[in-house]
Parts: C-alpha cells; structure tokens; sequence
C-alpha cells in the first residue's frame, strides 16, 4: 500500500507574499500591483519541490465575502502568482467568520479537500503559516505545523507549533531537515 503523498501547505499573506501590517496585524494586498513576492520564495519552493513535496497554497481572503475584493482581482493575483511560483494549486476560501464555513482557517476544510483531491499523507505533511489560524488549521488537519513569527499583535495558537521560525528559509530547512529524500 502506497503511504501518500507528502505535501506542504503554505498560507498567502505572510509566507508566499508579503503582508501589510497595520496596528500589528497582517493585512493582504488589496490588487495585483501591491502584491509582492519576497526574492527567497520561489528558491525555497524550489528546494521543497526537489524534495518531492506537493505545494499547495491555503488561504483566507475574506476580502471577497466583504465586499472589498473582487473574484476577478484575486484571480488576477492568483494567476501572476501560478506563474512565479511552482505550485501545484491554490485553495482559497472567500467567506468571513460570519459565514460559519468548515473551509475557513482555523478550521481544516481546505486542507483536507486537498487531502484527499492529490491523496496527501496529511500525518507525513506540513503547514507553513504566519499567525494562529495556520497553525490551529495544520493542526486540525494532522500535519505538522510551522509558525513564522513576525510577532504580530493577536492571540497564541491553542496548540504550540512544531516549530517558530522568523522566515521563510528557516521553515524550509526545518521541513528539510526532518524529511528523508524524495524517493524515486
């Protein structure tokens, strides 16, 4: 029996692109021309990638559900990152908190539709994140979790992740670290 797939899950807004922050909380770009991403992304995802990992983008953008964001824009963003960026897909869920949905971080939904859509181990895989929905949602899902700390004014996650990290690069050697070779 195959074991599955491995995988590591990477929220937007703070990991793969840079977050705005204000008042000491993260914030996404609001349009394709201040959407950035970092110059060390796209090595660290190639590192994952040699490695035999799937890479797959889950993210929050609420933005849509309120009012202040719309489909096409974000699928604009979403296509400019597709093409800089060897990711294997993008789950997004549009709602707000309000909207009480199973797909909405902290709540694994995105996860585990990912899960089973590519047949990903989640127990062999990790979730890279910057604040306490990512790391409650990896690990809701069973993965490993990696916070990247920029010490944002919000709450702890309930669960200690499996790592605190300050960058991008250092999830990428932890993960890389801990995971024997891609097998062939």
């Amino acid at each position: 029996m195959t074991p599955g797939r491995r995988a590591v899950f990477l929220d937007r807004d703070g990991v793969i692109v840079e977050a705005f922050v204000r008042g000491g909380r993260p914030h996404s770009p609001g349009c394709l021309a201040e959407l950035v991403i970092p110059p060390e992304t796209k090595q660290c995802l190639d590192r994952l990638k040699e490695r035999g990992f799937l890479l797959i983008v889950v993210t929050n953008q609420p933005e849509v559900a309120r009012g202040t964001l719309s489909s096409a824009v974000l699928e604009s963003m979403h296509q400019y990152i597709r093409r800089q960026l060897p990711l294997d897909e993008i789950l997004v869920c549009h709602h707000d908190d309000a909207d009480d949905c199973p797909c909405r971080k902290p709540r694994p939904g995105l996860i585990l539709e990912a899960g089973r859509r590519h047949g990903i181990a989640l127990e062999l895989s990790f979730l890279i994140g910057d604040r306490w929905r990512d790391v409650e949602a990896g690990g809701n899902a069973g993965c490993t979790t990696i916070l990247i700390d920029f010490g944002y004014r919000e709450r702890e996650p309930d669960r200690a992740p499996g790592a605190r990290v300050s960058s991008l690069r250092e999830a990428t050697d932890w993960i890389l670290a801990r995971t024997p070779p891609k097998i062939t």
